[in-house]
Protein backbone atom coordinates (compact mmCIF):
# COMPACT_ATOMS: atom_id res chain seq x y z
CA UNK A 1 0.00 0.00 0.00
CA UNK A 2 2.53 2.48 1.01
CA UNK A 3 4.75 1.86 -2.13
CA UNK A 4 1.98 2.84 -4.21
CA UNK A 5 1.34 5.51 -2.80
CA UNK A 6 4.69 7.07 -2.83
CA UNK A 7 4.64 6.39 -6.48
CA UNK A 8 1.01 8.34 -7.18
CA UNK A 9 3.39 11.32 -5.57
CA UNK A 10 3.70 13.18 -8.57
CA UNK A 11 1.65 15.99 -10.20
CA UNK A 12 -0.84 15.23 -12.85
CA UNK A 13 0.53 18.46 -14.86
CA UNK A 14 3.82 16.00 -15.02
CA UNK A 15 1.89 12.64 -16.24
CA UNK A 16 3.37 11.12 -19.62
CA UNK A 17 5.11 14.54 -20.52
CA UNK A 18 8.60 14.02 -21.67
CA UNK A 19 10.65 17.45 -20.78
CA UNK A 20 13.46 19.47 -22.34
CA UNK A 21 16.71 18.43 -20.74
CA UNK A 22 19.18 20.63 -22.71
CA UNK A 23 23.28 20.55 -23.18
CA UNK A 24 26.02 19.31 -20.97
CA UNK A 25 27.51 22.02 -19.02
CA UNK A 26 30.72 23.51 -20.44
CA UNK A 27 32.98 24.18 -16.89
CA UNK A 28 34.67 27.80 -17.69
CA UNK A 29 32.06 29.03 -20.38
CA UNK A 30 30.85 32.40 -20.04
CA UNK A 31 27.11 34.20 -20.84
CA UNK A 32 25.74 37.18 -20.41
CA UNK A 33 23.66 36.35 -17.36
CA UNK A 34 23.27 32.64 -15.90
CA UNK A 35 20.19 31.89 -13.82
CA UNK A 36 19.91 29.31 -11.29
CA UNK A 37 16.60 27.82 -11.17
CA UNK A 38 14.74 26.59 -14.04
CA UNK A 39 10.83 26.91 -12.77
CA UNK A 40 8.98 30.07 -14.06
CA UNK A 41 10.58 32.64 -12.55
CA UNK A 42 14.34 31.74 -14.13
CA UNK A 43 12.81 30.73 -17.50
CA UNK A 44 10.83 33.88 -17.70
CA UNK A 45 13.42 35.79 -16.90
CA UNK A 46 15.76 34.13 -19.57
CA UNK A 47 12.93 34.63 -21.47
CA UNK A 48 12.44 38.50 -20.97
CA UNK A 49 16.59 38.65 -21.33
CA UNK A 50 16.99 36.98 -24.42
CA UNK A 51 14.37 38.86 -26.37
CA UNK A 52 16.80 41.89 -25.40
CA UNK A 53 19.29 40.35 -27.56
CA UNK A 54 21.12 38.57 -24.46
CA UNK A 55 23.25 35.48 -24.09
CA UNK A 56 21.75 33.72 -21.57
CA UNK A 57 22.40 30.57 -19.79
CA UNK A 58 19.63 28.67 -17.16
CA UNK A 59 20.60 25.77 -14.80
CA UNK A 60 18.84 23.85 -12.50
CA UNK A 61 19.69 20.93 -9.96
CA UNK A 62 16.54 18.72 -11.46
CA UNK A 63 14.75 19.13 -14.67
CA UNK A 64 12.59 21.94 -15.78
CA UNK A 65 9.65 23.28 -13.49
CA UNK A 66 11.07 20.72 -11.13
CA UNK A 67 9.73 22.02 -7.67
CA UNK A 68 6.96 24.64 -7.30
CA UNK A 69 6.27 25.70 -10.56
CA UNK A 70 5.58 22.40 -11.91
CA UNK A 71 3.37 21.61 -8.29
CA UNK A 72 1.66 23.74 -7.92
CA UNK A 73 -2.73 24.03 -8.94
CA UNK A 74 -2.12 25.87 -11.68
CA UNK A 75 -4.76 28.55 -10.72
CA UNK A 76 -3.94 32.18 -11.84
CA UNK A 77 -6.14 34.74 -9.57
CA UNK A 78 -5.54 38.32 -8.75
CA UNK A 79 -8.20 37.61 -6.14
CA UNK A 80 -5.97 34.76 -4.51
CA UNK A 81 -7.87 33.77 -1.18
CA UNK A 82 -7.38 36.24 1.65
CA UNK A 83 -4.26 37.69 0.83
CA UNK A 84 -4.75 41.42 0.05
CA UNK A 85 -7.49 41.63 3.25
CA UNK A 86 -4.04 39.99 5.19
CA UNK A 87 -1.79 42.46 3.34
CA UNK A 88 -4.13 45.69 4.32
CA UNK A 89 -4.76 45.19 7.51
CA UNK A 90 -1.14 46.42 8.45
CA UNK A 91 -0.42 48.04 5.43
CA UNK A 92 -1.57 51.20 3.39
CA UNK A 93 -4.02 51.12 0.38
CA UNK A 94 -0.91 51.92 -1.77
CA UNK A 95 0.90 48.69 -1.42
CA UNK A 96 -1.99 46.77 -1.30
CA UNK A 97 -3.00 48.40 -5.11
CA UNK A 98 1.03 47.86 -6.18
CA UNK A 99 1.08 43.98 -5.30
CA UNK A 100 -2.15 44.04 -7.61
CA UNK A 101 -0.89 45.87 -10.22
CA UNK A 102 2.40 43.50 -9.98
CA UNK A 103 0.43 40.76 -10.20
CA UNK A 104 -1.81 41.75 -12.75
CA UNK A 105 1.81 42.88 -14.59
CA UNK A 106 2.76 39.19 -14.33
CA UNK A 107 -0.71 37.53 -15.33
CA UNK A 108 -0.91 39.74 -18.06
CA UNK A 109 2.61 38.66 -19.57
CA UNK A 110 2.08 35.26 -18.96
CA UNK A 111 -1.31 34.90 -20.74
CA UNK A 112 0.27 36.77 -24.11
CA UNK A 113 3.20 34.48 -23.57
CA UNK A 114 0.54 31.52 -24.17
CA UNK A 115 -1.18 32.67 -26.54
CA UNK A 116 1.93 33.33 -28.53
CA UNK A 117 2.83 29.53 -27.46
CA UNK A 118 -0.28 27.71 -28.17
CA UNK A 119 -0.51 26.89 -24.32
CA UNK A 120 -4.29 26.58 -24.00
CA UNK A 121 -5.92 28.05 -20.55
CA UNK A 122 -9.58 28.34 -19.46
CA UNK A 123 -11.07 31.55 -17.84
CA UNK A 124 -13.42 31.21 -15.15
CA UNK A 125 -14.72 33.15 -11.95
CA UNK A 126 -12.17 32.88 -9.06
CA UNK A 127 -14.00 32.99 -5.67
CA UNK A 128 -12.70 33.41 -2.28
CA UNK A 129 -14.85 31.84 0.13
CA UNK A 130 -16.27 31.15 3.77
CA UNK A 131 -16.69 27.35 4.74
CA UNK A 132 -18.68 28.58 8.17
CA UNK A 133 -19.75 32.27 9.78
CA UNK A 134 -16.29 32.45 11.45
CA UNK A 135 -14.95 33.11 7.55
CA UNK A 136 -17.75 35.87 6.93
CA UNK A 137 -15.75 38.87 8.20
CA UNK A 138 -12.44 37.87 6.26
CA UNK A 139 -14.50 37.81 2.72
CA UNK A 140 -16.16 41.20 3.62
CA UNK A 141 -12.55 42.49 4.39
CA UNK A 142 -11.26 40.64 1.04
CA UNK A 143 -13.72 42.60 -0.67
CA UNK A 144 -13.05 45.82 0.40
CA UNK A 145 -9.05 45.41 0.19
CA UNK A 146 -9.95 44.02 -3.12
CA UNK A 147 -12.46 47.03 -4.55
CA UNK A 148 -9.96 49.49 -2.91
CA UNK A 149 -7.45 48.41 -5.10
CA UNK A 150 -8.88 48.54 -8.44
CA UNK A 151 -10.46 44.87 -8.87
CA UNK A 152 -13.92 44.48 -9.64
CA UNK A 153 -15.00 42.16 -7.59
CA UNK A 154 -18.53 41.21 -6.22
CA UNK A 155 -19.82 39.56 -2.96
CA UNK A 156 -22.04 36.32 -2.69
CA UNK A 157 -24.25 34.93 -0.99
CA UNK A 158 -24.91 31.13 -0.21
CA UNK A 159 -27.84 31.04 -2.33
CA UNK A 160 -26.27 33.02 -5.51
CA UNK A 161 -23.45 30.15 -5.51
CA UNK A 162 -25.82 26.77 -5.70
CA UNK A 163 -25.30 24.58 -6.78
CA UNK A 164 -22.11 24.19 -4.61
CA UNK A 165 -21.64 20.64 -3.25
CA UNK A 166 -19.65 21.66 -0.20
CA UNK A 167 -19.94 24.28 2.41
CA UNK A 168 -20.09 27.77 1.44
CA UNK A 169 -21.08 31.04 4.14
CA UNK A 170 -20.20 34.11 2.12
CA UNK A 171 -17.83 34.85 -0.86
CA UNK A 172 -16.06 37.43 -2.95
CA UNK A 173 -16.11 36.42 -6.63
CA UNK A 174 -13.53 37.79 -9.50
CA UNK A 175 -14.68 37.23 -13.30
CA UNK A 176 -12.11 36.61 -15.86
CA UNK A 177 -9.42 34.31 -14.03
CA UNK A 178 -7.60 31.88 -15.53
CA UNK A 179 -6.89 28.05 -14.65
CA UNK A 180 -3.60 27.02 -17.06
CA UNK A 181 -1.65 23.82 -16.92
CA UNK A 182 2.19 25.38 -14.77
CA UNK A 183 4.04 22.69 -16.86
CA UNK A 184 2.90 23.11 -20.52
CA UNK A 185 3.92 26.92 -19.90
CA UNK A 186 7.45 26.27 -18.55
CA UNK A 187 7.67 23.96 -21.14
CA UNK A 188 7.10 26.57 -23.50
CA UNK A 189 9.25 29.14 -22.04
CA UNK A 190 12.04 26.78 -22.18
CA UNK A 191 11.35 25.91 -26.13
CA UNK A 192 11.71 30.03 -26.67
CA UNK A 193 14.95 30.07 -24.81
CA UNK A 194 16.71 27.63 -26.96
CA UNK A 195 15.33 28.88 -29.94
CA UNK A 196 16.36 31.70 -29.48
CA UNK A 197 19.67 31.20 -28.80
CA UNK A 198 19.48 30.39 -25.18
CA UNK A 199 21.30 27.89 -22.81
CA UNK A 200 19.86 25.02 -20.47
CA UNK A 201 21.84 22.66 -18.32
CA UNK A 202 19.45 20.48 -16.05
CA UNK A 203 20.89 18.02 -13.71
CA UNK A 204 23.47 20.87 -12.83
CA UNK A 205 23.56 22.05 -9.11
CA UNK A 206 24.58 25.34 -8.46
CA UNK A 207 27.29 25.19 -5.36
CA UNK A 208 27.41 28.71 -4.64
CA UNK A 209 28.25 32.14 -5.92
CA UNK A 210 31.11 34.70 -6.29
CA UNK A 211 29.73 38.04 -6.71
CA UNK A 212 33.31 39.89 -7.23
CA UNK A 213 34.36 37.36 -10.06
CA UNK A 214 31.02 36.96 -11.52
CA UNK A 215 30.75 33.33 -11.12
CA UNK A 216 28.27 30.55 -10.20
CA UNK A 217 30.14 27.37 -8.68
CA UNK A 218 28.52 24.08 -10.01
CA UNK A 219 29.38 20.59 -9.10
CA UNK A 220 30.39 19.96 -13.07
CA UNK A 221 32.53 23.40 -13.40
CA UNK A 222 32.20 27.06 -13.03
CA UNK A 223 30.49 29.38 -15.25
CA UNK A 224 30.90 33.20 -15.21
CA UNK A 225 28.91 36.15 -16.33
CA UNK A 226 27.69 39.66 -15.53
CA UNK A 227 24.61 39.19 -13.88
CA UNK A 228 23.74 36.17 -11.87
CA UNK A 229 19.88 35.45 -11.07
CA UNK A 230 18.78 33.41 -8.18
CA UNK A 231 15.35 31.89 -8.90
CA UNK A 232 15.88 29.30 -6.54
CA UNK A 233 12.51 29.34 -4.60
CA UNK A 234 14.37 30.89 -1.83
CA UNK A 235 18.27 32.35 -2.15
CA UNK A 236 21.11 29.64 -1.94
CA UNK A 237 23.14 32.22 -0.54
CA UNK A 238 23.01 33.47 2.80
CA UNK A 239 23.36 37.21 1.95
CA UNK A 240 20.94 39.01 3.39
CA UNK A 241 19.61 36.71 5.61
CA UNK A 242 16.84 36.03 3.28
CA UNK A 243 15.88 32.38 4.48
CA UNK A 244 14.96 34.09 8.12
CA UNK A 245 12.79 36.88 6.26
CA UNK A 246 10.69 34.12 4.62
CA UNK A 247 9.10 31.23 6.10
CA UNK A 248 8.65 27.37 4.13
CA UNK A 249 5.38 26.15 3.87
CA UNK A 250 4.10 22.73 2.10
CA UNK A 251 0.78 22.14 0.70
CA UNK A 252 -0.74 19.32 -1.10
CA UNK A 253 -2.83 18.77 -3.84
CA UNK A 254 -4.92 15.64 -5.08
CA UNK A 255 -6.53 15.17 -8.57
CA UNK A 256 -9.90 13.07 -9.50
CA UNK A 257 -11.53 11.52 -11.95
CA UNK A 258 -15.22 12.85 -10.73
CA UNK A 259 -19.01 11.16 -12.29
CA UNK A 260 -21.05 14.25 -12.82
CA UNK A 261 -20.30 17.93 -13.00
CA UNK A 262 -17.55 19.72 -11.39
CA UNK A 263 -18.29 23.35 -10.56
CA UNK A 264 -17.48 25.86 -13.47
CA UNK A 265 -15.34 28.56 -10.90
CA UNK A 266 -12.82 28.03 -9.12
CA UNK A 267 -12.72 28.29 -5.12
CA UNK A 268 -10.34 29.10 -2.10
CA UNK A 269 -10.86 29.08 1.63
CA UNK A 270 -10.05 32.08 3.07
CA UNK A 271 -10.57 30.20 6.59
CA UNK A 272 -8.95 27.03 7.92
CA UNK A 273 -8.62 24.35 7.28
CA UNK A 274 -7.66 25.06 3.57
CA UNK A 275 -9.94 24.15 0.64
CA UNK A 276 -8.67 24.89 -3.23
CA UNK A 277 -10.95 23.64 -6.25
CA UNK A 278 -10.42 24.05 -9.74
CA UNK A 279 -11.79 21.91 -12.51
CA UNK A 280 -9.44 20.52 -15.28
CA UNK A 281 -10.52 18.79 -18.30
CA UNK A 282 -8.96 16.30 -20.48
CA UNK A 283 -9.80 16.38 -23.74
CA UNK A 284 -7.92 12.78 -24.92
CA UNK A 285 -6.87 9.38 -24.01
CA UNK A 286 -9.28 6.62 -21.80
CA UNK A 287 -8.63 9.20 -18.65
CA UNK A 288 -10.15 12.14 -20.44
CA UNK A 289 -13.64 13.67 -18.97
CA UNK A 290 -13.78 16.19 -16.08
CA UNK A 291 -11.56 15.93 -13.29
CA UNK A 292 -11.45 18.14 -9.54
CA UNK A 293 -7.95 18.90 -8.38
CA UNK A 294 -8.31 19.75 -4.73
CA UNK A 295 -5.29 21.73 -2.37
CA UNK A 296 -4.91 23.00 0.46
CA UNK A 297 -3.47 21.41 4.26
CA UNK A 298 -0.55 23.61 4.16
CA UNK A 299 1.79 23.89 7.32
CA UNK A 300 5.61 25.15 7.84
CA UNK A 301 7.95 22.70 6.62
CA UNK A 302 9.12 20.01 8.71
CA UNK A 303 6.36 20.84 11.18
CA UNK A 304 3.70 18.50 10.79
CA UNK A 305 2.42 15.79 12.97
CA UNK A 306 1.87 13.40 9.80
CA UNK A 307 1.73 14.92 6.03
CA UNK A 308 0.26 11.80 4.85
CA UNK A 309 -2.30 12.12 6.76
CA UNK A 310 -3.25 15.90 5.64
CA UNK A 311 -3.07 14.22 1.60
CA UNK A 312 -5.77 11.46 3.27
CA UNK A 313 -7.87 14.78 4.88
CA UNK A 314 -8.08 15.86 1.10
CA UNK A 315 -9.21 12.98 -0.46
CA UNK A 316 -11.73 12.06 2.23
CA UNK A 317 -12.63 15.92 2.40
CA UNK A 318 -13.59 15.33 -1.75
CA UNK A 319 -15.20 12.27 -1.73
CA UNK A 320 -17.02 13.41 1.04
CA UNK A 321 -18.62 16.35 -1.24
CA UNK A 322 -18.52 14.41 -4.76
CA UNK A 323 -19.32 11.03 -4.20
CA UNK A 324 -17.50 8.63 -6.88
CA UNK A 325 -14.62 10.82 -7.36
CA UNK A 326 -11.83 8.34 -7.98
CA UNK A 327 -8.38 9.55 -6.73
CA UNK A 328 -5.72 9.89 -10.23
CA UNK A 329 -2.84 11.84 -8.50
CA UNK A 330 -1.19 13.25 -5.19
CA UNK A 331 1.31 16.05 -5.02
CA UNK A 332 3.21 18.75 -2.81
CA UNK A 333 4.92 22.04 -3.25
CA UNK A 334 6.92 24.21 -1.08
CA UNK A 335 6.71 27.70 -1.59
CA UNK A 336 8.31 30.53 0.72
CA UNK A 337 6.19 33.26 2.30
CA UNK A 338 7.94 36.58 3.85
CA UNK A 339 6.86 38.23 6.84
CA UNK A 340 5.10 41.22 5.02
CA UNK A 341 3.61 38.88 2.41
CA UNK A 342 5.58 40.72 -0.09
CA UNK A 343 7.90 39.23 -2.46
CA UNK A 344 11.54 39.87 -2.27
CA UNK A 345 12.65 40.62 -5.60
CA UNK A 346 15.82 42.75 -6.52
CA UNK A 347 19.70 43.08 -5.90
CA UNK A 348 21.40 41.04 -3.20
CA UNK A 349 22.70 42.47 -0.59
CA UNK A 350 26.94 42.48 -0.82
CA UNK A 351 26.30 41.17 -4.54
CA UNK A 352 28.28 43.97 -6.17
CA UNK A 353 24.76 44.92 -8.11
CA UNK A 354 25.51 41.13 -9.85
CA UNK A 355 23.37 38.59 -8.08
CA UNK A 356 19.57 39.18 -8.18
CA UNK A 357 17.24 37.67 -6.71
CA UNK A 358 13.08 36.73 -5.79
CA UNK A 359 11.27 34.76 -3.26
CA UNK A 360 8.55 34.48 -1.10
CA UNK A 361 5.72 34.29 -3.44
CA UNK A 362 2.94 32.88 -0.96
CA UNK A 363 1.92 30.42 -3.27
CA UNK A 364 1.11 32.63 -6.07
CA UNK A 365 4.32 32.14 -8.18
CA UNK A 366 1.75 32.05 -11.53
CA UNK A 367 1.62 36.05 -11.57
CA UNK A 368 4.28 36.47 -8.68
CA UNK A 369 7.00 35.14 -10.54
CA UNK A 370 6.54 36.65 -14.26
CA UNK A 371 5.85 40.20 -12.38
CA UNK A 372 9.53 39.23 -10.76
CA UNK A 373 11.17 38.67 -13.95
CA UNK A 374 9.64 41.57 -15.30
CA UNK A 375 11.78 43.99 -12.73
CA UNK A 376 14.36 41.58 -12.78
CA UNK A 377 14.95 42.11 -16.52
CA UNK A 378 14.49 46.20 -16.14
CA UNK A 379 17.15 45.95 -13.82
CA UNK A 380 19.59 43.66 -15.61
CA UNK A 381 18.95 46.01 -19.01
CA UNK A 382 19.14 49.15 -17.22
CA UNK A 383 16.08 50.74 -17.37
CA UNK A 384 15.96 53.93 -16.13
CA UNK A 385 13.89 54.10 -13.41
CA UNK A 386 11.25 56.49 -14.33
CA UNK A 387 10.24 54.45 -17.40
CA UNK A 388 9.83 51.49 -14.86
CA UNK A 389 6.01 51.15 -13.84
CA UNK A 390 4.68 52.47 -10.79
CA UNK A 391 4.55 49.29 -8.96
CA UNK A 392 7.83 48.20 -8.92
CA UNK A 393 9.17 51.55 -7.01
CA UNK A 394 6.09 51.03 -4.72
CA UNK A 395 7.34 47.83 -3.72
CA UNK A 396 10.60 48.26 -3.77
CA UNK A 397 10.64 50.91 -1.31
CA UNK A 398 7.62 49.77 1.21
CA UNK A 399 8.69 50.37 4.86
CA UNK A 400 8.41 47.63 7.71
CA UNK A 401 5.94 48.03 9.97
CA UNK A 402 5.60 46.84 13.61
CA UNK A 403 3.25 43.51 12.04
CA UNK A 404 5.76 42.35 9.92
CA UNK A 405 8.46 43.03 12.97
CA UNK A 406 5.77 40.82 14.79
CA UNK A 407 5.08 38.17 12.51
CA UNK A 408 8.91 37.55 12.51
CA UNK A 409 9.10 37.51 16.19
CA UNK A 410 6.98 35.04 16.10
CA UNK A 411 8.22 32.76 13.43
CA UNK A 412 12.16 33.06 14.61
CA UNK A 413 10.84 32.01 18.23
CA UNK A 414 9.35 28.90 16.61
CA UNK A 415 12.25 27.89 14.92
CA UNK A 416 14.38 28.47 18.01
CA UNK A 417 12.04 26.53 19.47
CA UNK A 418 12.22 23.47 16.42
CA UNK A 419 15.78 23.54 17.14
CA UNK A 420 15.82 23.23 20.86
CA UNK A 421 12.91 20.61 20.67
CA UNK A 422 14.98 18.37 17.73
CA UNK A 423 18.08 17.80 19.70
CA UNK A 424 15.96 16.91 22.84
CA UNK A 425 13.92 14.50 20.92
CA UNK A 426 16.78 12.60 19.21
CA UNK A 427 18.24 12.11 22.68
CA UNK A 428 15.58 10.12 23.72
CA UNK A 429 16.11 7.20 21.32
CA UNK A 430 19.59 5.93 21.35
CA UNK A 431 20.84 2.63 18.52
CA UNK A 432 20.37 0.30 17.72
CA UNK A 433 16.74 1.04 16.63
CA UNK A 434 14.08 -1.29 14.98
CA UNK A 435 14.30 -1.06 10.81
CA UNK A 436 11.43 1.05 10.04
CA UNK A 437 8.68 -0.19 7.95
CA UNK A 438 8.21 0.64 4.34
CA UNK A 439 7.80 4.51 4.38
CA UNK A 440 8.65 5.65 7.77
CA UNK A 441 11.97 7.13 9.13
CA UNK A 442 13.23 7.69 12.87
CA UNK A 443 15.88 9.93 14.49
CA UNK A 444 17.75 8.57 16.94
CA UNK A 445 20.99 9.27 18.55
CA UNK A 446 24.49 7.41 17.77
CA UNK A 447 27.35 8.57 19.86
CA UNK A 448 25.82 12.19 20.44
CA UNK A 449 24.98 12.78 17.40
CA UNK A 450 21.23 12.39 15.25
CA UNK A 451 21.02 10.01 12.63
CA UNK A 452 18.28 9.37 10.54
CA UNK A 453 17.28 6.17 9.50
CA UNK A 454 14.48 5.46 6.44
CA UNK A 455 13.15 2.62 4.27
CA UNK A 456 12.19 3.51 1.07
CA UNK A 457 11.50 1.21 -1.85
CA UNK A 458 12.79 -1.29 0.29
CA UNK A 459 16.58 0.16 0.92
CA UNK A 460 17.11 1.09 4.53
CA UNK A 461 19.17 4.26 4.86
CA UNK A 462 20.92 5.90 7.50
CA UNK A 463 22.01 9.60 7.02
CA UNK A 464 23.47 12.69 9.28
CA UNK A 465 19.65 14.06 10.79
CA UNK A 466 21.29 17.42 11.09
CA UNK A 467 20.71 20.15 8.48
CA UNK A 468 23.73 21.26 6.71
CA UNK A 469 22.47 25.00 6.66
CA UNK A 470 22.26 25.77 10.32
CA UNK A 471 22.16 22.32 12.05
CA UNK A 472 18.25 21.92 12.69
CA UNK A 473 17.50 17.91 13.37
CA UNK A 474 15.19 16.78 10.30
CA UNK A 475 12.09 15.42 10.90
CA UNK A 476 10.91 12.70 8.31
CA UNK A 477 8.09 13.62 5.39
CA UNK A 478 5.62 10.20 5.47
CA UNK A 479 3.96 11.70 2.30
CA UNK A 480 6.80 12.56 -0.17
CA UNK A 481 9.41 10.17 2.30
CA UNK A 482 11.63 13.16 2.61
CA UNK A 483 13.59 14.40 5.68
CA UNK A 484 12.04 18.11 6.21
CA UNK A 485 14.12 20.48 8.44
CA UNK A 486 11.85 22.74 10.98
CA UNK A 487 14.44 25.67 10.84
CA UNK A 488 14.60 26.80 7.43
CA UNK A 489 12.95 24.58 5.35
CA UNK A 490 15.72 22.98 3.78
CA UNK A 491 15.15 19.05 2.38
CA UNK A 492 16.73 15.98 1.85
CA UNK A 493 15.91 13.08 -0.23
CA UNK A 494 15.97 9.62 2.05
CA UNK A 495 19.91 8.70 0.53
CA UNK A 496 20.39 12.21 1.75
CA UNK A 497 20.88 14.31 -1.48
CA UNK A 498 19.81 17.69 -1.09
CA UNK A 499 16.55 18.66 -3.13
CA UNK A 500 15.73 22.66 -1.96
CA UNK A 501 16.40 25.31 0.24
CA UNK A 502 18.79 27.18 1.54
CA UNK A 503 21.42 24.30 2.74
CA UNK A 504 23.69 23.30 -0.27
CA UNK A 505 25.63 19.97 0.87
CA UNK A 506 23.98 16.61 1.29
CA UNK A 507 23.82 14.62 4.53
CA UNK A 508 26.68 12.51 5.39
CA UNK A 509 25.40 8.57 4.57
CA UNK A 510 26.38 6.23 7.20
CA UNK A 511 27.45 3.30 6.91
CA UNK A 512 25.27 1.67 9.26
CA UNK A 513 22.50 2.57 11.91
CA UNK A 514 23.00 -0.28 13.79
CA UNK A 515 18.99 -1.20 13.24
CA UNK A 516 18.01 -4.24 14.80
Amino acid sequence: MRAALTERMNPLWKFDRTLPTGTPLESGARHDVVIVGAGLTGLSTAVMLTRAGLDVAVIDAGGIAELASGANTGKLSLLQGAQLATIRRHHPAELVRAYVDANRSGMEWLLAFAELSGVPFTRHTDHSYAQGPDGIDTVDEQHAAAREAGLPTRVLSPTELLPTPFPVAAAVALDDQVAIDPVAVAVALAAELLASGGTLHTGVRATGTKAFAGRVDTAQGPLFAEHIVLATGTPITDRGLYFAKVRGLRSYCVSFRVPGDVPEGTFLSVDGPTRSIRPVTVADGPGSGARLVVGGNGHPVGRSDSEAAAVEDLVAWAQLHFPGAEETHRWSAQDYESHDLIPFVGAMPRGFGRIRFATGYAKWGLSNAPAAAQRLTSEILGTPRRDRPTWVTTIGTRLTVPADLGRGAVEGGKVAAALASGWVDAERRRTPVPQPAEGEGVVANRAGRPVAVSTVDGVTRAVGAVCTHLGGVLNWNDADCTWDCPLHASRFAPDGTRIEGPALRDLTPLSSADPE
